[in-house]
């Protein structure tokens, strides 16, 4: 009965503001698992380093958020166009590209980065080397500053 009750409220609200297209579902289901991977490794990595903290995570909650809602927004710029969803297009896989780039420097920075090939551990490397600096540089000046 819960379910079928939370089923009816959040259906509707996703059509809204994503569509209803096979793909969309697709497509915001795996942008959200990789979303939930990098919160692992992110708060495996904020261990690890010791820069874990409470308020850096629930700022993290609402930035989730945000990155969720950008492709709403285009899939209602969209519809304001006329157009086939050229603008969610855009936002959800420009998303997408820079939360993997996320998970990819939380997995190395978590010690992770064993467990990938080389090959492909130097590829993602370069890939994820900017996002990864970032981190570095942002973990090193919370160390010490947890809550």
């Amino acid at each position: 009965m819960a379910a079928s009750s939370v089923g009816a409220i959040v259906v509707p609200i996703f059509n809204f503001l994503y569509g209803e297209e096979e793909a969309v579902i697709t497509v915001m289901a795996a942008l959200l698992f990789f979303v939930v991977m990098d919160w692992l490794a992110g708060i495996r990595a904020a261990k690890k380093d010791n820069t874990y903290a409470s308020k850096y995570g629930l700022d993290g909650v609402f930035r989730t958020f945000f990155i969720l809602l950008l492709p709403a927004g285009g899939h209602l710029l969209d519809g304001a166009f006329g157009l086939p969803g050229v603008i969610f297009g855009v936002l959800v896989f420009g998303t997408l590209y820079h939360v993997l780039q996320s998970v990819v420097a939380n997995a190395i920075r978590a010690g992770w980065g064993d467990w990938l090939p080389l090959s492909a551990l130097d590829w993602l490397l370069k890939w994820a080397g900017s996002e990864l600096d970032k981190k570095i540089k942002r973990a090193a000046s919370r160390q010490g500053d947890g809550e």
